[in-house]
């Protein structure tokens, strides 16, 4: 009995050490309060980032597939602008075209006349993926710098074990253990926000490449019809057009007979 108690007044009078994420960065002190303040800055941009441009991206892709038939269909160049949106990137694209063409031809030197035709199509597609690409080199940044902002925490925390361990003159689990989580801590925030980053600039990157590919084909095409003076169409309108014959001649309804006609009888 009376050893049961000798060893609970022990224990009870034993410091009891508290471990977690809170008590590591407490060890840190301000300076991994300030890490891991920058760590969440990155973080919460670079989720920002990939949310905005993913819905941008997927706004330009859904518009130029639901209106380049519409667009390629109508009777003029002005007419077919309007089946995109106003502030779109295919509008900019279309209304470049259209005022180039218009002066373009004002130019006695057809040669000149084309190259700056091209010219202000091309410059018109480097503004519209300069756009898309806003906010890529954040991403790039962060998925560069941010295991190495950890690895700034890591080493802080090292050092500070090593501080620790040399003022008690003790290497005891129980010295080290805070400022070492601490510095791993570090190390596991860094890379937590340094792979999102990287998989979405990739991603975003990607799909960027994909639009800057429709924006080249429409500029050629759009380029022909106005040097064509409206003769040449891609074959998407020509394949909506006789899809649409197709439709009318099924649906058209038979000639109604005149009065009084008579209906013609089989002959045995």
């Amino acid at each position: 009995m009376l050893i049961e108690t000798l060893t609970a007044a022990a224990n009870d009078a034993a410091p009891q050490s508290s471990f977690g994420f809170i008590e590591a960065m407490k060890e840190g002190g301000p300076v991994a309060w300030s890490i891991l303040a920058v760590m969440v800055i990155m973080s919460v941009g670079s989720f920002y980032i990939l949310i905005t441009k993913y819905f941008e991206q997927n706004k330009v892709m859904k518009e130029y597939r639901a209106g380049r038939a519409a667009f390629w269909r109508a009777g003029s160049l002005k007419e077919g602008a309007t089946k995109f949106d106003k502030n779109s990137a295919w509008r900019q694209l279309v209304d470049d075209g259209i005022r180039a063409g218009d002066e373009s031809s004002k130019m006695t030197d057809s040669l000149e006349s084309h190259d700056w035709l091209h010219g202000t199509l091309a410059r018109s597609e480097s503004s519209i993926n300069a756009t898309l690409a806003g906010g890529l080199p954040f991403l790039a940044t962060v998925g560069a710098t941010a295991p190495f902002v950890g690895l700034l925490g890591t080493v802080i925390g090292i050092y500070r074990a090593l501080i620790k361990i040399g003022a008690t003159g003790s290497a005891s689990i129980d010295q080290v253990a805070g400022p070492v989580g601490e510095a791993l801590i570090m190390t596991a925030i860094g890379l937590l926000v340094a792979v999102p980053a990287v998989f979405a600039y990739n991603y975003l990157q990607s799909r960027n490449r994909r639009i800057a590919a429709m924006l080249s084909g429409f500029s050629t095409d759009l380029q022909a019809n106005i040097t064509s003076a409206g003769q040449v169409k891609p074959s998407v309108a020509a394949a909506s057009s006789a899809q649409a014959s197709g439709k009318t001649a099924k649906t058209a309804p038979a000639a109604a007979r005149p009065a009084g006609a008579a209906t013609p009888t089989k002959k045995a």
